[in-house]
Parts: C-alpha cells; structure tokens; sequence
C-alpha cells in the first residue's frame, strides 16, 4: 500500500506524470494507470483521511467478488468438453464462454482450465492427447503375425498385419498382407481410406523404409510412392520420430487393442488363405470398435460419427495408381533402359540422371520435376520405344523409314529396283541393317536416271550381285547398256544304262556277301 500512497501523492500533490511516476516508483506505467483508475472509481482524492489504514485502502481499490458456495456452483460437463475440443476451431475460452453465458455464477476462465486438466488427467491416458476432429491418422504394423497354412503343401507363411486409427475417436482399422512391403503398404493405406470414407490432414506413420527412405529428427526423407500416395490424396504424412512412441501413441495403441481384441481370438483357427483371415479380422474388427469406452460414453463408432466423420476430407473420383520410382541415366542413344527395355527421351538429355515414375501401363520419366517423356510400358526385353521427336534432326529423316515404304519407294523406279531392294532387306539378319544400301541405289536413280537404274538392276538380278557396289559398278562401266551374258548352256545328262557303266550288283558277291576278289 506504501507505492500506492505515493502514487497518489506524486500524482495529486506534484501533479507529475504517469511515466515520471512509474520511474519514481519503480514500477511500470501501466501499473500507475491502474492504481490511478481504481482510486477515481473508488472516489478517493488526495490527501487521503487520516484514518484510512492499508486494509481499508485495499478493501476500496480491489473489491473482491462475492464467494459463492461451491455447492451452488454448475460444474461444466467435462466429457462435453473433452468431445468438443476435438472439432476445428473449438477453444477452451469459446467453450468456457458458452458455459458462463448459461451458467452466470460458474467457474471463472482460469478453473475453468485448470479443473478441465486434472478431470482429463484421471482419464485413461490414450486420451492425454488432444486430438482435432479428422486431422491425424496414425499407421503402422502389429508386432504380432498371424500363420496362413498352404492347403496343398502344408507350408506356413506368416502374414503381417496393418493397423490404422483415427486421433479424434480411436476408429480403428486392421487388415492382413503378405508383407511390410511398399506395394503393401501402398494398398493398405488406400483401403483404409475407403474404410473411413474420407481422408485425414496427417499421416503418421512409423519409420519404416515402405514409408520413410531416411528418418531423421528435422527433414525426414520420404519414399517417392509414399509421397505420390499423399499428393493424390492431398494429404500431409509427418512421421513420428524415431524412438519417440509417445508421437504415434494412437497407433501403439491401436495396435496393442487389435492384438488383444482381434489377434488373440483368432489364436487357435487354423486359416488357409489371405482372404479368410481378413475375413474373420472383418468381423471382429465390427466388434472392437461398437465395443464401449471403459471412461465415456459411446464407442470408437458412435465418437466416429458425432467426431470424425463430417471432418474428413472426401475421396477423389480415382483411386491411387501404384506407381514405383527409380533414377536412371540417359545413354548416349538418347534412350534410358528400365526392366531390359529402352525408352526415348529428349537428345538434349544425354548423360543425364532421370527421376522415372514406373507404372503397370505408363513409363514417365522427370528432370527436376518436369515431365520430359512418356511412354506405354512394354514388356519386350532388349526392344526400343522410340518417339521421333526425341531425335536429333539428322536422325529423324532415317527413323521414318521401314521395309515396306522402301519397297514401295523402290517400284516407283520400277519392279526389278524393288526386287532388288527387297532382295537386300532379305539378306540380312534384321532388315534395319540394311536401309542405308536400300538408301544408296535409290540415289544412284538421281545421279544416273530412273531408266538406267532398272537396266541395272535388271543386269545385277541376272548375275545375282544385289548390292549398292554392284550396282554402283554396273552404272559407272555403262555395262546396264550392254545386252545381257548368255545364259550357260544345259549340261550333258549320263544315260542311265551302258556296257560300261557297272551297277550295284558287281560289288557283291553273290556267294559270301562280300566284295569280289
């Protein structure tokens, strides 16, 4: 009360001002404005009586409000409030407004607070976390494997297990596949999706390589499908710290109730197919989450539909495709090799490092994210796709050219010219190797004439020397001008019998077998 007095005092008697004041008085400036304004509205003036002690002063500048018994006063209800923390945008201060304005002489904003914590702290502690209605979806793996027996052979394979849950409500998920694999792990997310008929903000999964390529603390990396995942479906995936079990408590949860409610009654059936384990998971997974709370009222369903359901974002029109991504460099042929098959891009991008998004039916290659090429995928080990404008100019004129439009080009020329390209085609192993030879005699039409060129032809066809050389020879001798060489005359035929000829019978001896001595 001292500082107060002073206050006063400076203010009213020596007529200073407020910042003079608060140095004077050591204290901030706001804090004299305050003293200032409860002196005004308590209608003191200075000097101050006589009598007026420090607990009278204090009485006037800071009434207290009337204490009101606890038993009049209309505790909030606390799973109310617990629930509605969940939607978006709901406050504890907009929470506590609604509650006063019904509730006049309720708890004040700071009990308000302060009992809501210690309520939810004697609640279970899966509900520690405060969880925004749709925001996280938290993914990962039972420890646990179930056994699959083959019928047949009697093998035994162990199935994984995939558990998902909801933050807001603890709607759970659960499914069996072959393997914590990436086409796996792909699938189950998308299935989970269409389980909950909606998408989350947040993926948290665990550090597993399907999911994350290199954890770390700050910037983990990301596998590539596992990012195309979450781009199709505009969702956010921050997964959880590694070691940190606390980031991804829903899922451990999750988890551990999947294998105490689902896995543990499934103990003793023997199953013999993928398909009717997740069956029997299906049914039991019904059950688990209509089971009830053990501390709130409802189920992981009923907290689903008034929570979750409405908050999730909707599915697109098409599903994810599942596409695996893979870096390559581009070879000197302009062409990148993925699965023993060769695909075209750009000419500018040789020697370069190539990010490729390999689908069932597409080959897309990226450079720093930019779409350079696509392609059909093909299944033809050592075969080329090739696009033409990923050709060099030079290259383009060559590649338009096939077997049958060089015929074809040849009988323009005439027919002999176009048996003699063909004859060409045909004696080679591919008949690629042999267009530049095809390409070359159709030249020397332009260098000798149409005419000439068939004569010569003609002339090679006659010898049996279909080459570019030969013909080439041919043309430059003038000998396509010169009547064809004689055909060979027909050689002597032996007569079948003559006295002098012996037959089979005079090797064989007709007593022994043997040849004549």
């Amino acid at each position: 009360m001292r500082k107060i007095r002073e206050v006063l005092r400076l203010k009213h008697a020596h007529g200073a001002t407020d910042r003079s004041i608060a140095k004077s008085c050591s204290i901030a400036r706001s804090t004299v404005g305050d003293y200032l304004r409860r002196a005004a509205e308590a209608g003191l003036c200075w000097p101050l009586p006589t009598d007026l002690g420090d607990d009278q002063l204090e009485h006037l500048l800071f009434r207290r409000p009337p204490q009101i018994p606890s038993a009049e006063r209309v505790l909030p209800d606390w799973e109310y409030v617990h629930r509605e923390l969940r939607r978006k945008g709901v406050t504890r201060f907009l929470l506590w407004q609604e509650y006063k304005s019904s509730n006049p002489t309720g708890l004040q904003y700071t009990q308000f607070c302060t009992r809501y914590t210690a309520w939810r702290g004697r609640q279970d502690p899966v509900m520690r976390q405060v969880h925004k209605a749709g925001e996280k979806l938290f993914v990962d793996y039972a420890g646990q494997t179930v056994p699959i027996t083959d019928r047949r052979t009697g093998e035994i394979r162990n199935a994984e297990v995939f558990v998902s849950v909801l933050g807001a409500s603890s709607y759970a998920y659960c499914e069996a596949t072959w393997s914590q694999g990436l086409p796996d792990w792909i699938a189950s997310h998308i299935r989970s999706f269409e389980f909950f008929g909606g998408l989350p903000e947040v993926l948290v999964p665990d550090n597993l390589k399907a999911g994350v390529t290199s954890p770390h603390l700050y910037e983990p990396d990301l596998n590539p499908t596992y990012q195309d995942l979450a781009i199709h479906y505009g969702v956010a995936v921050v997964p959880a710290r590694v070691r940190r079990p606390q980031d991804k408590a829903k899922a451990e949860s999750g988890v551990q109730v999947a294998e105490r409610w689902i896995l543990a009654r499934l103990r003793n059936r023997t199953f013999f197919s993928l398909a009717e384990l997740n069956e029997a998971m299906a049914e039991l997974l019904v059950e688990l989450n209509l089971r009830p709370f053990q501390k709130l009222d409802g189920c992981r369903r009923s907290m689903f539909e008034a929570v979750d359901r409405d908050a999730l974002g909707p599915l697109p029109r098409d599903r994810y495709q599942y596409a695996e991504w893979k870096k390559v460099r581009v070879h000197i042929d302009y062409h990148v090799q993925i699965d023993k098959h060769h695909y075209s891009v750009p000419y500018q991008l040789v020697k370069k490092e190539l990010d490729v998004r390999l689908t069932a039916e597409t080959v897309e290659m990226f450079d720093r994210g930019k779409r350079v090429a696509s392609h059909v995928r093909s299944r033809k080990r050592g075969g080329f796709t090739t696009q033409n404008e990923h050709m060099p100019t030079s290259h383009r004129h060559y590649a338009e050219w096939t077997p049958e439009r060089l015929v074809s080009w040849a009988e323009e020329t005439g027919g002999r010219t176009a048996e003699v390209v063909a004859a060409v085609l045909a004696s080679r192993p591919h008949p690629q190797q042999g267009f530049r030879s095809c390409l070359g005699i159709m030249a020397l039409g332009k260098s000798y004439g149409k005419e000439r060129l068939e004569a010569a032809c003609v002339r090679a066809l006659a010898l049996g020397t279909t080459s570019y050389k030969s013909i080439q020879s041919i043309l430059k001798t003038g000998l396509d001008s010169q009547p064809l060489p004689e055909p060979p005359a027909k050689p002597m035929s032996l007569p079948i019998a003559h006295g002098n000829i012996r037959g089979p019978d005079y090797y064989i001896d007709r007593d022994e077998g043997g040849l004549p001595c």
